[in-house]
């Protein structure tokens, strides 16, 4: 729909509207998260990793805070295209800033090392990437699938503060928060979309 600057600004400002209520929204659902109870989390993991074995504890490297996503594992040779989508936005010069507020990001997945290594050659990928193979890492985290978790470290405790998958991890995707900001949205099929909008499977 064509309108004019004028009739434009009234709807852009009747939008905005909602977009703070959202962000309001975010900002309490935000605050419930911080106040949220701990489980303690033990397990005595053995992760291989590029430069040897490591266990939940040497994967914080020192610092408080750990966010671990589940990379799913789909058997040899086949990648889970979402968490392929994911994984290619993880920006590395992201993980540098969140290392300086004590937060350690490390990407995790069922599949044997040898795999994660090839598939990480194959698609560029620098960011630290570690097998659970062998362990109950991923069914003592409820990943059944794909699955961001978030741990706390106290000396050498360690405490399960948080998780989400599905729309939970969609959310923190910068392409697809750009790609929302656009006129076209997506082009997902799944999309409410104006009539000849383009559109097509999300993974197509």
């Amino acid at each position: 729909m064509i309108v004019s600057a004028e009739e434009w600004q009234r709807a852009r400002d009747d939008l905005l509207v909602a977009e703070k209520e959202a962000t309001r929204a975010l900002d309490a659902i935000a605050a419930r998260r911080r106040r949220l109870p701990m489980v303690r989390f033990t397990g005595d993991y053995v992760f291989d990793t590029p430069a040897g074995k490591r266990s939940l504890l040497d994967l914080f490297e020192g610092r408080n805070q750990l966010a671990v996503y589940q990379f799913m594992d789909n058997g040899p040779d086949h990648y889970c295209p979402g968490c392929t989508w994911f994984t290619d936005n993880v920006p590395i010069h992201g993980l540098d800033l969140l290392a300086e507020c004590g937060v350690t990001w490390v990407t995790v997945s069922d599949m044997p090392l040898a795999q994660i290594e090839a598939y990480k050659a194959r698609k560029g990928w620098t960011l630290p990437f570690v097998s659970t193979h062998g362990t109950s890492f991923a069914k003592d985290c409820g990943a059944e699938g794909f699955m961001l978790s978030v741990f706390l470290r106290d000396g050498d405790d360690v405490y399960r503060t948080y998780n989400t998958t599905a729309r939970g991890v969609d959310r923190l995707v910068f392409a697809n928060s750009m790609r929302d900001l656009m006129p076209y949205g997506r082009q997902q099929d799944w999309e409410d979309s104006p009539p000849g909008w383009p559109q097509h499977p999300t993974y197509g």
